[in-house]
């Protein structure tokens, strides 16, 4: 298997990691101290158009950058553990599709199967963090729950942003570089 480490694809990885971060910062706070934001959406169409190791890695290191400049440094390296794992999801999900999916419904399955690990990936991170922090297993399982919201609003968020980008920015970069990445 050759590697391809095109500047083309170095750059875009970059683009994407730059866009993760943007998509961060534009958040929306929530009362229970957590936010929505645009960032899973630029993971998910990273992914997409892309693939899985460079899509995972731009949305990873954005995550981690924006948690770097945010205060939220303890928790970057998870993030990037975590996009990895949610990519990993998307992509099994965008072999369902031949790497191509062709209608907005297989775009919105992508998006649900994304959403689903995203949404196990916050549980079982908030789980953790709640039992270190001395609760007993049940009782962190269900303050971890009560944090869910956020993230099924940003999961709600990432599946209808992908559905109306994914097809142009497809298109936009089919015509413009010599091949498809995925």
């Amino acid at each position: 298997m050759k590697k391809d480490f095109s500047v083309q694809a170095i750059v875009l990885v970059a683009l994407f990691t730059a866009l993760t971060v943007i998509g961060t910062t534009i958040k929306i706070p929530l009362p229970t101290g957590a936010f929505v934001h645009l960032g899973n959406a630029v993971l998910l169409l990273a992914v997409l158009l892309l693939g899985y190791f460079k899509g995972s890695l731009a949305g990873g290191l954005g995550f981690f950058i924006f948690d770097m400049l945010n205060g939220y440094a303890t928790e970057a390296p998870y993030f990037i553990l975590e996009s990895f794992i949610v990519g990993a999801a998307a992509y099994g999900a965008l072999l369902l599709f031949k790497k191509k999916p062709t209608a907005l419904w297989q775009v919105v399955v992508i998006g649900c199967v994304t959403g689903i690990a995203k949404v196990a990936m916050t549980q079982i991170k908030n789980t953790v963090m709640l039992v270190i922090a001395g609760a007993d297993v049940q009782a962190a399982f269900v303050g971890a729950a009560a944090k869910l919201p956020a993230t099924l609003i940003n999961v709600s968020m990432t599946v209808l942003i992908v559905a109306f980008l994914y097809f142009p920015l497809r298109k936009a970069l089919t015509a413009t570089m010599k091949r498809s990445f995925v």
